[in-house]
């Protein structure tokens, strides 16, 4: 695959992490205005593309509606929404109607992010 294209979504949503240790900050409620990217990969089709961006419009548009301006603990699969769980449960959401999707990168501020790249083959093996 000679090319990767990212197309970046906004979201609003509160939080609060449960399993954080007693006393940090993150276990009492709190909000972000979220980032995340999702990138795919591929070779150009005929168009000249990977993908059209709005492809990957369409597909984050069903998220957008579940996360933006929800408490996140309340949404099936992130009881406990640490950015990493995060990207993983946007991965399983979004894989299977964007195909070539490589990465989901989520940022909870402007300077701290986390980047999923899919589950990793169990066989220690490259796909």
């Amino acid at each position: 695959m000679s090319f990767e294209i990212t197309r970046a979504f906004r979201f609003e949503a509160a939080h609060l992490l449960p399993k954080a240790p007693h006393g940090h900050k993150c276990r009492r409620l709190h909000g972000h205005s979220f980032v995340v990217e999702l990138t795919v990969a591929g070779d150009l089709s005929s168009e000249g593309w990977v993908c059209d961006f709005a492809d990957l419009a369409s597909a984050w548009a069903p998220l957008h509606d579940q996360l933006d301006h929800h408490y996140l603990n309340e949404v099936a699969g992130l009881e406990n929404p640490t950015s990493e769980l995060l990207a993983a449960w946007i991965w399983t959401q979004i894989e299977s109607t964007l195909p070539g999707l490589v990465a989901v990168r989520v940022a909870e501020t402007c300077t701290a992010s986390c980047i999923y790249r899919g589950p990793r083959d169990p066989g220690g093996g490259s796909s």
